[in-house]
């Protein structure tokens, strides 16, 4: 049996690459009538740079700044992604129609990206890789390629357009 989508997950960071990835997904979309839900995952901050922050304001002040802060970021970039979808989609009602959503998470790309595909119970998954150098591949990796080696649900990933 050939293989449908029924639910599409795009990944964003809303850089020139991941709305390529967006426009294939799209297509995607179109030619198995899923829905698509974006998806864009903001970092934590780092450990190193929480406790020095903890140690200057107190543990309480800092918990407070965080939720407050995090959560206003999460509600500006879930409006953001929002627009640009719909903005991307404005002549095309018909795929209009088939996105499903925007979701901010906070935390590891890789561990969000694949918690809310199962949440969601996709079908695909649809994100765009960055040309980084061989170098930088070799010692840090990319959120693609390791969600592509976690990955138990099908993964198109979306190179940077020549």
């Amino acid at each position: 049996m050939l293989p449908f989508y029924n639910k599409i997950l795009v990944t964003t960071d809303l850089t020139p690459n991941s709305e390529f990835a967006f426009k294939h997904a799209v297509m995607l979309g179109r030619r198995n009538d899923a829905k698509i839900y974006l998806l864009h995952v903001l970092p934590q901050v780092d450990s190193t740079m929480r406790n020095y922050i903890s140690s200057m304001l107190g543990e309480k002040q800092l918990k407070e700044l965080e939720q407050n802060n995090m959560e206003k970021a999460r509600k500006e970039m879930e409006q953001e992604i929002d627009d640009f979808a719909k903005k991307e989609l404005a002549n095309f009602p018909e795929d209009l129609a088939r996105f499903a959503g925007t979701e901010v998470a906070v935390g590891h790309p890789v561990i969000k990206i694949l918690e809310t595909a199962k949440r969601l119970d996709v079908d695909l998954i649809v994100m765009g890789t960055h040309g980084k150098g061989i170098i930088e591949q070799a010692f840090l990796g990319s959120v693609a390629e390791k969600v592509l080696k976690k990955s138990t649900w099908p993964v198109f990933v979306v190179p940077l357009p020549k």
